[in-house]
């Protein structure tokens, strides 16, 4: 196997079994060898520096601050590990703990076990705000199995909703030689250029949804299709499917609707010499699209 992907929580065994058993759940929420992380408005704690780390507070210090969205994470060793959710302070609270950071800011810079667990309690929260009423019948909906089940409190209704992932490609496009496609969107930060993207859409494979966005993205045909690897990628709620193609057609035919900046051919030299300026960046560190450029660049 590759080594997971930066957000992979690696070190977290998520303990699923545990999740239905009410009172063992609410001994460890008393127990004050428990950890806390909290999570305001998308933004978790952290205390920053060179290396930002993620705040772990006990029971004792913020369960009373919580909202009812608590939700058990899993096991480190033998100590339970819970997300809550404070987003109904008008400002952040436990201040005097550290500051409440967006992952997109400081993941980068964190190690690879901290941003993976903010990651998880990050797309849950995502996902409890998204479903506080049921899709059939409109009534509020409460979280039951340890934060992982949002149920229908109809009695008549009783649907039960989880928490979702949305599938999507993110592929590096080669011309079996020295050259790389990467695009951009108006959107990103001036000079970034990243490899191709999509979402899965119902009823296709991976590989053909693979193929279609390359077309569509920048008219390009391709072969070789070749699984890479996976990253969670909570913004909001994404698997990210990476994959290796060789492009068969070589002329670009941009769509401008998908890619406002457009897309073109890189030398691996470009990349390996890239200023990291307004000119041209490389996809952020972060990135499962940085690690496949790296490899390539590497001849990998």
């Amino acid at each position: 196997m590759k080594n997971p992907n930066i957000y992979a929580s690696r070190a977290l065994d998520r303990a699923g079994h545990l999740r239905r058993d009410d009172d063992w759940i609410r001994q460890r929420l008393a127990d004050r060898s428990s950890r806390i992380l909290a999570v305001w408005r998308s933004r978790s704690l952290v205390l920053e520096g060179d290396m930002p780390r993620t705040v772990l507070l006990d029971p004792e210090q913020c369960l009373a601050a919580a909202s009812p969205t608590r939700v058990f994470l899993g096991l480190i060793g033998d100590v339970a590990h819970f997300a809550i959710d404070v987003s109904h302070h008008a400002e952040p609270p436990f201040r005097e703990h550290g500051e409440f950071h967006d992952l997109r800011q400081v993941g980068p810079r964190m190690a690879p076990g901290d941003g993976g667990m903010i990651a998880f309690a990050r797309a849950m929260m995502t996902w409890h705000h998204r479903h506080r009423f049921c899709g059939l019948c409109g009534a509020p909906t409460e979280s039951v199995q340890a934060g992982h089940v949002r149920q229908c409190t109809n009695p008549d209704c009783r649907t039960q909703c989880f928490p979702r992932t949305d599938p999507a490609v993110i592929m590096l496009v080669h011309d079996g030689g020295d050259r790389v496609v990467l695009g951009r969107k108006a959107t990103m930060m001036p000079g970034l250029h990243t490899i191709l993207a999509g979402f899965v859409e119902p009823g296709e494979s991976m590989e053909d949804a693979v193929a279609r966005e390359v077309y569509e993205e920048v008219g390009l045909r391709i072969a070789d299709i070749d699984y890479h690897s996976s990253q969670p990628w909570p913004f909001p709620a994404n698997v990210m499917l990476g994959f290796t193609a060789r492009a068969v057609t070589f002329d670009l035919n941009v769509d401008y609707n998908e890619l406002e900046d457009g897309a073109r051919w890189f030398t691996r030299d470009q990349l390996r010499n890239s200023p990291e300026d307004d000119t041209l960046r490389l996809p952020r560190k972060d990135s499962i699209a940085r690690r496949l450029v790296n490899e390539w660049i590497e001849g990998g």
